[in-house]
Order: structure tokens, then C-alpha cells, then sequence
């Protein structure tokens, strides 16, 4: 008898929890869920956004749709998600520019660290500086600085934009080697990379996710790896110590966050999917080609690495005085 009690009342237990659980967050997801990729298509966001997607696609049954939305250094697409509905069908898929962002544009309408709840970092590749091989002769970073040193903002510099990554790794780059490139903003790293392939600019700082291909192709030649040891990706291709270019360490991760409000319930269910999918064979493999490894950093932990983000990427900006009109 004292069994059959025991069950009764852990049964019991279990249908108030249940009861107490707001009902779209037991049945969820029951409809498609949106991705928001504040970039264009085509860039490093998208290169580990859309392979993740497709993972969660079948874990969870029901479609992720990738909605890019670019502009002002991914501050439009975050700006929008922020703003979303909090039912757990909206998601938004950050990286490392919106730590960047709140010294750049302190009049932002949103909060990186306040109006989102972190899930977890899907993907940390390192940048690479990467030139145009018709346009640049220079095969090592000695002889790209000693060309740069020599010609004054002739060489110009692709980025996904202003504020972004890709224009501050320029900016410490002209720092550390007392030279001056001229920087040319894109709104996004896709259009950014093909200019660069295309010709029509000389280099650029980029995501190693986004540029493997063109590497391993030949339509671009890498020069350094801004990481501390090489990329198994582009194993060929020096580190920016052994470049000669000490100090240089820059890497552009990407994450997931969900809208300020949204039940913890679908915070934790997608926490635990986004975990599970990172350690599929479809994703270490996809990662390895993208020259990331796979990250482990999730919640709280993630939390108070944006802080920390924030606050080194804030000194880089004053340091380097970026100013945006």
C-alpha cells in the first residue's frame, strides 16, 4: 500500500508540473522557427548557421528558417530580433561584431547583454588575413607590410562592415605594423569576400569559416592564421606569431540567443538540442571543413563571455579610435 501511495503521489507530481507549464512550452516547437541572421547571405554567419539549421531540422521535427536581415554591422538584425515575440519561434544568431557594437553605436536600441537570453556559442574560427592573389604580390605578412609601409593607403581592406570583426582586425593590423590601408565597408562578409575574390579590393580580415573554400581553390592566398597555433583547415598557412606579427589573435565567433521573455522551459529544451547537435557527424565535420572547432560554451558561461567581450572590444575600440559617422 505504501508503494501504490507513493506512486499515486508521484504521478500526482508530475501532472502539476505539467499543469504549471505553459502549454506552448509542452507542445514546442508545433510550427517552423526563424532563424535571424543579421548579415546577407553568403558570409561566415551563414556558413554555420544554415548547417546548424538543417541539424535542428531533424531533431526537432519542424523547419528552421534562415531569415537574413543585414546592415549597420548586424546591429538592423538584432534590432529586430530583439523585438520579437519571446514564444520561442524566433531565435537570433549572433557573433562576435555585436560585443563590438555597443562602443560603436551607443545610441542602439537594443541590448546585447539585457534584452536577450544567451543559449550558447555554436562555432569559434579564427580570422585569417587573406589577399587577392592577382592584385597582391605579396606572399608573406613581412612583404604585405613592407608594400603597405611603402605605399600609404594604397592597399585597400573589404569588411563586413563598419564596427564589425573584420574592420577592427584592420585596424589593430595598421596599428601593430605602423601602417596605413584604406577600408572599404560591406554590408555583410559575403559581398565583402566576393569583392575580394572579384578583384575589387586588395585584402581582406576574415572569418576563416567564410573564406576556407577560396583558399583551398586558390582564389585567395592566406598569408596568417590570427590564432595561437595553426588551423588544421589551412594547415599549410603560419600563425601571425610565426608571420612575425606578434599579438595578433583575433577570432570571430558566432552564437544563439533567444529574445528577452522567452519561457526558460524552450531555453533549456533548445540549449540542449543546440549542445546534441554540435557533437553530430554532420557538424564536427561541416566545422573542421569552416576551420572551427567545436565550442562548449553555453548559458551562464556564455553569458559572462559576452560581458567579457564587451569590455575587451570597447578598449580595442578606443585604443584603435574608431569612430563611426
Amino acid at each position: 500500500m505504501i508503494t501504490r501511495r507513493c506512486l499515486l503521489m508521484a504521478a500526482a507530481a508530475v501532472s502539476l508540473t505539467a499543469l504549471s507549464m505553459p502549454a506552448h512550452a509542452q507542445s514546442w516547437p508545433t510550427r517552423p522557427i526563424t532563424f535571424i541572421v543579421p548579415f546577407p547571405a553568403g558570409g561566415g554567419t551563414d556558413a554555420f548557421a544554415r548547417p546548424l539549421g538543417a541539424q535542428l531540422d531533424q531533431q526537432l521535427g519542424q523547419r528552421i528558417v534562415i531569415e537574413n536581415r543585414g546592415g549597420a554591422g548586424g546591429t538592423v538584425g538584432a534590432s529586430a530580433a530583439s523585438k520579437a515575440a519571446p514564444d520561442g519561434y524566433t531565435f537570433f544568431v549572433g557573433a562576435a561584431h555585436h560585443a563590438i557594437a555597443p562602443a560603436l553605436y551607443p545610441k542602439l536600441d537594443y541590448d546585447i547583454q539585457r534584452d536577450f537570453i544567451p543559449i550558447a556559442v555554436i562555432a569559434q574560427p579564427p580570422q585569417v588575413i587573406v589577399v587577392n592573389p592577382g592584385k597582391v604580390q605579396a606572399k608573406t605578412v613581412a612583404e604585405l607590410v613592407d608594400y603597405a609601409r611603402k605605399n600609404p593607403e594604397k592597399l585597400n581592406y573589404a569588411s563586413a562592415g563598419n564596427g564589425t570583426t573584420h574592420h577592427l582586425a584592420g585596424e589593430l593590423f595598421q596599428i601593430s605594423t605602423k601602417t596605413k590601408l584604406t577600408h572599404v565597408p560591406y554590408r555583410g562578409a559575403g559581398p565583402a569576400l566576393q569583392d575580394t575574390v572579384a578583384g575589387q579590393v586588395d585584402l581582406l580580415f576574415d572569418g576563416l569559416g567564410s573564406s576556407a573554400a577560396q583558399i583551398q581553390s586558390g582564389a585567395l592566398r592566406a598569408l596568417a592564421v590570427a590564432a595561437p597555433t595553426r588551423s588544421e583547415t589551412v594547415p599549410d598557412v603560419p600563425t601571425a606569431k610565426e608571420a612575425g606579427l606578434e599579438g595578433f589573435e583575433v577570432s570571430t565567433w558566432y552564437a544563439l540567443w533567444a529574445p528577452k521573455n522567452t519561457p526558460p522551459e524552450i531555453v533549456t529544451r533548445m540549449r540542449t538540442e543546440v549542445e546534441k547537435a554540435l557533437q553530430s557527424p554532420m557538424i564536427t565535420a561541416a566545422w573542421k571543413k569552416n576551420g572551427s572547432p567545436i565550442p562548449s560554451l553555453s548559458g551562464e558561461a556564455f553569458g559572462r563571455f559576452v560581458t567579457a567581450e564587451v569590455e575587451r572590444w570597447g578598449g580595442v575600440v578606443k585604443e584603435a579610435q574608431v569612430k563611426l559617422e
